[in-house]
């Protein structure tokens, strides 16, 4: 991990999820772990998901790969912070 990283994982999560989405700071702010995304956000589809990821990955300094993204990992907003957790302590 980089020095210049100085967001929490759940911090860069919300930054993401703003920027990415277009959604306010207070909606986002408002989220907590069982806030469901994929399905209960419009923004969240395909083509965000793949922008967010690749926004993740350079936010954190990690690596995402393929095979680690399903369904699971967007239901809820605490699923993806705990997998972004998990990525920056690898």
């Amino acid at each position: 991990m980089s020095e210049n990283v100085d967001l929490s994982p759940e911090a860069a999560v919300r930054s993401v999820m703003r920027e990415i989405l277009g959604l306010s700071e207070e909606q986002v702010n408002g989220f907590t772990a069982e806030t469901e995304l994929f399905g209960a956000l419009p923004e969240l589809d395909s083509m965000a998901v793949a922008g967010l990821l690749t926004e993740l990955e350079d936010m954190l300094d990690i690596m995402i790969e393929d095979d680690e993204v399903d369904g699971e990992l967007f239901e809820t907003f605490g699923n993806l912070v705990a997998f972004a957790e998990m990525k920056v302590a690898e």
